[in-house]
This record gives structure tokens, C-alpha cells and sequence, in this order.
């Protein structure tokens, strides 16, 4: 299971649902994205600690992007971004998902729905 930031930042917000749905996955993925978005969320040095020591103590690993990501992400941005508005990052999550094989855990499915290769698993807190 890839998971998406939403459910990340909900997990460190000390949502006891979204850590659940964590805990409870055999296989724990994000992307290098995901974890770029989470540092450019946070506010201070402590912050930043307390993310990396979060995706380490979950157990997350964290999938780097390839030749293979960027060009299927090119296509779902050509194919997908200006009817649905799939921005850079998602569509770059999206295709990290579907080059793994992995279902996408996110509360934002209306994000990723156009992707017609990607099965997403939503989440609600």
C-alpha cells in the first residue's frame, strides 16, 4: 500500500483512525514526494526530526522516482491535467503507485479518479 500525504499528516496530527489504517497495512510505501511534500509542510528543525523519525518508526519506505514514474506521470498530466486538474505531484504519486503495483491509500480519491490504472483504497477519518 502506498500511502498518500493526507493520511500522513492526519497520522502525525495524531489521528488514531489514519494510524490504524497504517498499522494495519502489510506492505507501508510512500514516495519521494510524499515525503518532499511533508518537509515542505513543516515549520521548524524539531518538526522535520519528528517526520523522519515517524516514517522510520511506521516502518515507511520510501520508493524514489525512475525514468519509467516520470514518463507514465507525463501522460497522466497530457492526458488527465487540464480536464481534472491532476497537478505535478499527484500525477507523479499516481504513477509511482501503478509502476509498483500498489493500491493508493488517500482521502483525496478525487484527486486521483481520473487515473483509470491506479486502485485506490479511500480513506475517511
Amino acid at each position: 500500500m502506498l500511502f498518500d500525504t493526507d493520511i500522513l499528516i492526519w497520522v502525525l496530527r495524531g489521528n488514531t483512525k489514519a494510524a490504524q489504517a497504517v498499522e494495519k497495512a502489510e506492505s507501508r510505501f510512500i514516495s519521494i514526494v510524499n515525503y518532499m511534500e511533508l518537509l515542505q509542510g513543516s515549520r521548524s528543525r524539531k518538526e522535520t526530526h519528528l517526520i523522519k523519525a515517524f516514517l522510520s518508526d511506521a516502518g515507511l519506505i520510501m520508493l524514489p522516482l525512475s525514468e519509467t514514474i516520470g514518463h507514465r506521470a507525463s501522460i497522466y498530466v497530457e492526458e488527465y491535467g487540464l480536464g481534472s486538474g491532476l497537478c505535478l505531484a499527484d500525477a507523479l504519486i499516481a504513477a509511482t503507485a501503478v509502476e509498483h503495483g500498489l493500491a493508493l491509500c488517500t482521502g483525496n480519491d478525487k484527486h486521483f479518479r481520473p487515473v483509470k490504472d491506479i486502485a485506490i483504497k479511500v480513506f475517511r477519518s
